[in-house]
């Protein structure tokens, strides 16, 4: 007898009841383990990257010195990362993971957490978040298409329900504070800080540090650097739930015109879980995976492509060009998600629908047709961001643990 998707009535009912025993376990460890005063657990994207303002606001700790001071847990989703410092990495959703999860005094962490993770008394949860919003959110959705998701309004119960258990919250500039406050009903305290991710492109943007990174990153120095970076799709999803790369852009186009003079580095979001073949564009694109921080990207590239992404917010720090391939903008305005501001009004560079005119806009490009709009762009969303979100982070992390205890760790092996 088959369930949704192929799945049995028997697979279902294990899941759900294995499910039960992890959240029974997690409780439980809950009520007979102490809180560790100096312990503090980092993840990004759910363990699928080591990257994002977590990553920024652990590196900044270790540059002064506080991996010795406190115990510091990465969760990682299939590999270990190569992290600095003191810091140990436990795999994600495993029993070690819960055992951190419990005894932690504070969470740091760039999305939502399963809702059953319960935020005991005693432990602080430090929600940085992961982009200024372009696209509507949660409570300012009318319908949702997300995998494993039934409904808008169950969609939005959970989403506030997991909001519940955020202490902080990390935000960019004063428009992400106002729409964060209505859209997640968020009612603790905002952080109103800039993106500890952003500190990177104050302090390492000069010729010597870019050149440092494209060698790094394997890139030619000889070639300029188109960095594309588009969001997800809703609704673009396989029978297996897992999202998927459709892009409706013409690799071969831009290689064929644009390979002369520049190389395209390809990066999406980490919820696309596609294997794409990139080897037909050797020595054209590079891709990175979710596993790469996007700000070294950022700082490598000469110029951006984007959509819908949140990325236009942090690269417009560096007043680089930037391109808006929005071939479905019809669609992702009226269907699926909906904006917050004009999109035609705002966005500081051209809009294209085909990869044919995407070419002609970077061929062409004149920055003084766009220079006023950049500007009022930058001080609408980057007035915040000025290279010293980690540091106050860390002032705020300092003020929840004490300054000296010894390092003692209590594995479950």
């Amino acid at each position: 007898m088959q369930g949704k998707k192929g799945e049995t009535i028997v697979g279902k009912w294990l899941y759900k009841a294995t499910k039960g025993l992890v959240v029974l376990f997690y409780r439980l460890m809950c009520w007979i383990l102490p809180v560790k005063k100096n312990r503090i657990v980092f993840d990004s994207s759910l363990g699928k990257s080591y990257a994002g303002n977590p990553k920024h606001i652990y590196e900044y700790l270790v540059a002064n010195g506080y991996d010795t001071k406190w115990d510091c847990i990465w969760f990682f989703e299939k590999e270990k990362y190569s992290i600095p410092g003191m810091s140990r990495q436990v795999r994600y959703g495993r029993m070690r993971y819960l055992y951190y999860m419990v005894t932690a005094k504070v969470w740091v962490f760039d999305t939502r957490q399963p809702e059953w993770l319960v935020r005991r008394k005693g432990t602080y949860y430090i929600q940085t978040w992961h982009g200024t919003p372009l696209k509507k959110l949660a409570l300012d959705m009318e319908d949702v298409f997300m995998v494993g998701e039934s409904d808008i309004e169950t969609y939005k119960k959970h989403f506030m329900k997991n909001v519940e258990t955020w202490d902080y919250l990390i935000s960019q500039n004063p428009f992400s504070t106002e729409t964060f406050r209505r859209a997640f009903d968020f009612k603790k305290e905002m952080l109103e800080i800039g993106y500890p991710r952003n500190d990177i492109l104050f302090r390492e943007n000069t010729p010597e540090a870019v050149r440092r990174y494209r060698k790094k990153l394997g890139l030619p120095l000889d070639k300029k650097v188109i960095l594309y970076a588009p969001t997800w799709r809703d609704d673009e999803f396989s029978e297996d739930n897992k999202y998927e790369f459709r892009p409706q852009i013409s690799f071969e186009t831009l290689q064929k015109e644009l390979s002369g003079d520049y190389i395209m580095i390809v990066k999406y979001h980490y919820l696309i879980m596609d294997a794409v073949d990139w080897s037909p564009y050797q020595g054209f694109i590079y891709h990175f995976d979710q596993s790469r921080d996007i700000a070294e990207l950022f700082l490598v590239s000469d110029i951006l492509i984007t959509d819908y992404s949140s990325v236009m917010f942090d690269f417009s720090i560096l007043r680089r060009p930037i391109f808006f391939f929005a071939y479905d903008f019809y669609k992702y305005k009226n269907e699926l998600r909906g904006f917050y501001f004009s999109y035609r009004k705002e966005m500081p560079g051209p809009i294209s629908s085909t990869t044919e005119q995407l070419v002609e806009d970077i061929r062409n490009y004149d920055a003084s047709i766009y220079e006023e709009r950049y500007q009022k762009f930058i001080e609408k969303y980057n007035s915040v961001d000025d290279g010293n979100a980690s540091s106050h982070v860390l002032d705020l992390i300092h003020s929840l643990l004490p300054e000296r205890q010894p390092n003692v760790y209590y594995d479950m092996e």
